[in-house]
Order: C-alpha cells, then sequence, then structure tokens
C-alpha cells in the first residue's frame, strides 16, 4: 500500500473542521482541494497524491440490450474520456457492465485514459472466491490491471482486503476500497475505516441524504482515504431529486457557483464537500453526460453557500 501523505503540522480532521468553520472549501491542501487543470475540477487522492476529476460515471445500466442503447452507451464512454473525464466505476453484480465497458473501450482506444473501478465479493468467505472474481472481472474489462478494486457491501472484507493487498504488491491493482450504499453499513464501514489500510471508501451522500456526512466523511478526512459518492441524485432512502425540484425555477444563486441546472446544482454540492473525491452520477446519454460536465467545472459552493443550499432544499414542498 502507498504511503500516507499529510501536508502541514495539522491532521486531516483538524483541518477540515478549521476548513469548515472559515468557510473557504479551497483551503483543504491536506484533503485533496479542487484545482483546475484542463478545464475540470479535479482533487487528489490522499494516499498518493494522483489527481481524478470530481465527476465520473457509474454503470449499473451499462447492460444493453438493443443495438441502440449499445451505441448511446459508446457514445457516452467516448465523449467522456475525451473531455478529460476519467473514473468509470462498475461491477460484477451490474449484469453485463463489466464485459460491455470491456468491449466499448477496446473498440473505442481509450483504455489508456480510463480510471476503472470495480468491485469483488466473496459470499463464501473465501481466498479462492475473491481470486476467481478478480480474474473475471479482468477478463471481462479486457485488462490486466485495475485502478481501484473494491470490497462489494463490505462482504467478504475480512479476507478479500489482505488478498487486494497482495495484488497491489504485484502491480495488479493500484488502489483498494469497500463500499456501501445504506446507512444501515455505516457501523461496519467505520469500524473497517478505523482498522485497514485503505485508499478508497464508496458511500451514498446527496442532498437529500446527508447521513453520512455525521461520521463516515469526516473519519475518511482524519484518515486520508479517498471519497467515491454513489447515488449523488437520490436513491432508495431519498428518492429522486429531481423529482421534488420539477417545477421549481433554479435559484439566482446557483450563478454563483456557475451551476446552469438543477443537476449541476445537485453535483457540485456533493463535490463541494471537503472529503468527497469524486461523484458517479449514471449517464446513459450524451445529452446527460454534458450536463453532468458542467458540474466539474467552474467554481464549487463554499461551507456558507452549502449551508444555503441546504436550507433551500430542507424547505422545500415534500
Amino acid at each position: 500500500m502507498s504511503t500516507r501523505i499529510i501536508n502541514g503540522p495539522i491532521d486531516r480532521r483538524t483541518a477540515l473542521l478549521l476548513g469548515l468553520a472559515s468557510g473557504a472549501v479551497a483551503s483543504f491542501a491536506a484533503t485533496g482541494a479542487p484545482t483546475l487543470a484542463a478545464g475540470l475540477l479535479r482533487k487528489a487522492i490522499p494516499s498518493s497524491g494522483e489527481k481524478i476529476p470530481v465527476i465520473g460515471v457509474g454503470t449499473n445500466n451499462y447492460s444493453p440490450t438493443t443495438p441502440e442503447e449499445r451505441a448511446a452507451r459508446r457514445a457516452v464512454l467516448e465523449r467522456f474520456t475525451a473531455a478529460g473525464l476519467s473514473v468509470i466505476d462498475t461491477a460484477p453484480l451490474y449484469r453485463e457492465s463489466e464485459r460491455v465497458i470491456g468491449e466499448l473501450l477496446a473498440e473505442i482506444g481509450n483504455r489508456p485514459r480510463a480510471f476503472i473501478a470495480t468491485k469483488v465479493t466473496a459470499r463464501g468467505g473465501t481466498r479462492e472466491e475473491g481470486i476467481a472474481s478478480i480474474d473475471e472481472s479482468m477478463r471481462r474489462l479486457r485488462t490486466d490491471f485495475i485502478e481501484l478494486m473494491q470490497v462489494h457491501n463490505l462482504i467478504g472484507a475480512k479476507v478479500l482486503l489482505p488478498l487486494m493487498a497482495e495484488w497491489v504488491a504485484a502491480k495488479r491493482i493500484r488502489y483498494v476500497g469497500i463500499t456501501t450504499s445504506q446507512d444501515s453499513q455505516y457501523p461496519e464501514m467505520l469500524r473497517l475505516m478505523r482498522t485497514q489500510k485503505l485508499d478508497f471508501i464508496q458511500v451514498d451522500y446527496s442532498l437529500g441524504n446527508r447521513s453520512a456526512a455525521d461520521e463516515v466523511l469526516p473519519l475518511a478526512a482524519e484518515k486520508g482515504i479517498a471519497v467515491l459518492v454513489n447515488l449523488p441524485f437520490g436513491g432508495r432512502r431519498d428518492g429522486n431529486l429531481f423529482g421534488r425540484v420539477r417545477d421549481q425555477q433554479l435559484p439566482d444563486w446557483a450563478a454563483e457557483f456557475d451551476a446552469r441546472s438543477w443537476g449541476q446544482v445537485f453535483l457540485k454540492y456533493v463535490v463541494s464537500h471537503p472529503a468527497i473525491t469524486c461523484a458517479i452520477p449514471g449517464m446513459t446519454k450524451v445529452t446527460n453526460l454534458e450536463d453532468n460536465l458542467g458540474a466539474a467545472q467552474g467554481r464549487l459552493p463554499d461551507a456558507a453557500m452549502r449551508k444555503r443550499i441546504e436550507a433551500y432544499w430542507d424547505a422545500l414542498p415534500t
């Protein structure tokens, strides 16, 4: 596992609290504050310093059933890396997602520009199960190297995390992480964050579902763990965020952080949290990609604006 990098005499938790108090999101150099490179906002992975764009793509719906659907997903992945984005999150449990992504990246020729994050489980709790799963993911993705391997929903973490560390040492995996999308798993996630060497966690977080901000995100900042966010547009707990603003005009204050749509408000709110590295909304159409791309450009809400956004959201009729 790569060496932790801590800049300055204070720890990340202190930096996080001081930054929030001052209202200056840009002050989080030690936790991977956003930088603008080639027009895109990027944040650093704390364990290595490598910077990735703050917007990626989740691919739970990358199992097309028609040529038209497949062509649409190919167009998204082609435009995705051409625009400078890189993080593609998938999983063996996402039906044909890994296979389709592997095929499409090979067709387009953009695998070198992609940061692939996939997942592994070991329901039976054996190393052999984990090895077979990782090997199969690499075969389906048509690669011999995975940027980020994550224990899916924490299942089999006890046996998988030591195994994944071996694969990091063999340079077949770059980073190791764990994922969840439900509050009931937060206590176990927190335990693993405190006791294991992790480069990433992946957690559900959105304007309508902020519970991860209570303990999970502060601990990630303290431990120097990068954070991927699933369900940034809402999910099982909070529903689809767009439904709640269907009849609401975009407020004037959205322009203060360069948001031109509700989707960009939702995403900029998420990635402006100092502990969060990258949000991975699902997108299967180029039009959605182009809108989401706007969230990786321009200004982000500062701490005062984040509170204003939360107050606005909480006051909306349910």
